[in-house]
């Protein structure tokens, strides 16, 4: 297990464990008190740490190289994935990965952006950036979804949109767009959920949805820390403050009403216990669908907008009131 740098006393705790588990496979002789002293000592230290992140440390853990991407979730959550390539236009790009897939009994197509596992996997995947044809792809999806009734899960984890110049000569600012748009205007369930890094556009490409989730220590934001810290500050290193003032954490953004919920997980974070996370986002996906099943399709395209609307509205008040 990969350690973050708060996670010191975590790591100590883990090899001491990991140590004992070992000792007892090839001596056949361990002192199982000691173990299970050692796992309480390592519950409540998780515990501790995890509650007092701030959210730079957040950010670190939603970047975390062994947290699970978009396919370890589809495993984990869906059968009978059958995935779809290309955008019928120019090509297929491998950041988005898209397809029809069940949940239970539940027919439904599902979008995602992929980040790699390594640096050989992560160049494969563009490091879960996508190229215009990624969106494109994604939309071509959609509307196969809408022409048979299907809900639609997308699964956000970006740090943006790929800025090359091949991108931006493919129309990459018009993809998005269109993305948005078309989005709004779909008139079946879209449900969106935060996995690990929401990074502008690039992520809202694929967010605009009847209900966004995030993960408990996924960061959504409109542009990362250190791309912030470099305009603001004229200085990258600066991402841990600039982090604190962008609101980029699951509860910030459920309490500025800019998400509909936050999906648990445990003190130590999906990368710690991916099953457990995704049992997590399996029950909220299906509890979601079966309340959006209920609304007419005019209904979906109109509450969607709604909310999507609401987002940045604010009043103010005079001296005088």
């Amino acid at each position: 297990m990969i350690a973050l740098d708060f996670e010191s006393k975590i790591l100590e705790l883990e090899k001491k464990i990991d140590d004992l588990k070992k000792d007892y496979e090839e001596n056949k002789v361990n002192d199982y008190k000691l173990i299970e002293t050692l796992n309480s000592r390592l519950k409540s230290e998780l515990e501790k740490i995890y509650s007092q992140l701030d959210p730079w440390q957040i950010t670190l853990v939603a970047r975390h190289p062994e947290r699970p991407k978009f396919l370890d979730y589809v495993n984990m959550i869906f059968s009978d994935f059958i995935e779809i390539h290309g955008d019928r236009s120019f090509g297929d790009d491998k950041a988005i990965i898209t397809g029809f897939a069940k949940i239970n009994d539940e027919k439904v197509f599902i979008i995602g952006q992929q980040k790699g596992k390594d640096i050989e996997d992560s160049k494969k995947y563009r490091f879960g950036m996508p190229n215009p044809e990624g969106y494109r792809k994604a939309l071509r999806v959609m509307k196969i979804a809408e022409k048979f009734n299907r809900p639609i899960l997308t699964f956000i984890d970006t740090p943006g949109a790929f800025p090359g110049i091949d991108a931006e000569e493919r129309g990459q600012g018009e993809a998005i767009a269109r993305n948005l748009k078309e989005m709004a205007n779909l008139k079946v369930p879209v449900i969106a959920t935060v996995i690990g890094e929401g990074g502008s556009g690039g992520a809202l490409g694929i967010g605009v949805a009847n209900f966004v989730y995030m993960l408990k220590y996924s960061i959504y934001s409109v542009i990362s820390p250190e791309g912030c810290a470099s305009i603001l500050f004229r200085d990258s290193s600066k991402a841990s403050e600039a982090a604190k003032s962008l609101k980029l954490t699951a509860k910030d953004l459920l309490e500025l009403g800019i998400i509909d919920g936050i999906i648990d997980e445990p003190a130590g974070g999906a990368h710690r216990y991916p099953r457990e996370v995704a049992q997590n986002l399996k029950n909220k996906l299906m509890d979601s669908i079966i309340i959006l099943k209920k609304l007419s399709k005019e209904k979906l395209k109109e509450r969607r907008i709604e909310k999507f609307l609401k987002i940045g509205y604010y009043t103010e008040k005079s001296d005088n009131n």
